[in-house]
């Protein structure tokens, strides 16, 4: 059984130095086959937050890790920066590639790059993009867990939530379920939660879910969701168990909350 770790909203520069701590000795005790970050790396896209992110993820280790900028990955308050060279601080430290793929004998990930500096927070998927994924997703073979990697929500649980929604989420979804996805992965809302989006969407093509993470080490918790990160377990073709851990007491580390398998 292999093992992918999702880390999402760490937002560097709001960090918990013990959670941090925490979550580090969870890498090296699990041993992820791949890390995936969904976005919001850091609080305000400074130099000095993407260096203690760079910092931060050099300590877990010789493993592959996919990340994408969220929202906050790029500039607010320098409008000049925003629009000019809105991922200039991200990609000086983590590379040009906004939109990384892994492949492996038993996974298929997909990152897709919503965010925009023409919008505040709202990410948005485009018809180049979902063409994109779908093509990746196509030459998948039958044993690899196909899963595609976006910032903002595709389905939320609260009405509150639903602002938060991914643009051009239905063409996507639809698009790549027809072609055989498993998981949409995202974060952004730091609400952990695993959702069944062939219920979600009407007359959707095949089963496909939706595997949100919380925030991995940061103080913007929600009231109801502590710090936490999901572990994704292979268990063979199209199937994986999705374990929740969560951060509640920093003295104990992460601890395992919840396991749900998608089949």
């Amino acid at each position: 059984m292999t093992l992918l770790m999702q880390i999402s909203d760490t937002h560097f520069g709001t960090e918990r130095p013990a959670v941090v701590e925490a979550l580090v000795r969870l890498v090296h005790r699990q041993a992820p086959e791949v890390i995936v970050v969904s976005g919001d790396i850091t609080q305000r896209a400074t130099r000095k937050q993407f260096d203690t992110a760079s910092a931060f993820f050099k300590r877990l280790g010789n493993v592959p890790i996919l990340m994408i900028p969220g929202n906050h990955d790029i500039p607010l308050f320098n409008l000049a920066a925003r629009l000019l060279a809105p991922f200039g601080n991200y990609s000086r430290v983590f590379g040009d590639d906004l939109e990384p793929v892994f492949s492996s004998p038993r996974w298929l990930i997909v990152c897709v790059n919503t965010t925009r500096a023409y919008r505040h927070k709202d990410g948005e998927v485009s018809s180049t993009q979902v063409q994109r994924v779908a093509g990746l997703l196509q030459t998948a073979a039958p044993e690899q867990l196909r899963i595609v990697v976006v910032h903002q929500p595709v389905a939320v649980v609260t009405k509150a939530d639903r602002t938060n929604l991914l643009h051009g989420r239905n063409a996507a979804v639809r698009s790549w379920a027809a072609v055989g996805a498993d998981i949409v992965m995202g974060g952004h809302i730091h609400v952990p939660y695993v959702l069944p989006l062939h219920q979600c969407y009407a007359h959707l093509s095949g089963r496909l879910w939706t595997v949100q993470a919380g925030t991995a080490v940061s103080m913007r918790v929600r009231r109801e969701s502590p710090n936490s990160v999901n572990l994704i377990r292979y268990c063979g073709p199209r199937q994986c168990i999705v374990e929740r851990w969560d951060c509640k007491a920093q003295e104990l580390g992460f601890q395992c909350y919840s396991a749900v398998t998608l089949a």
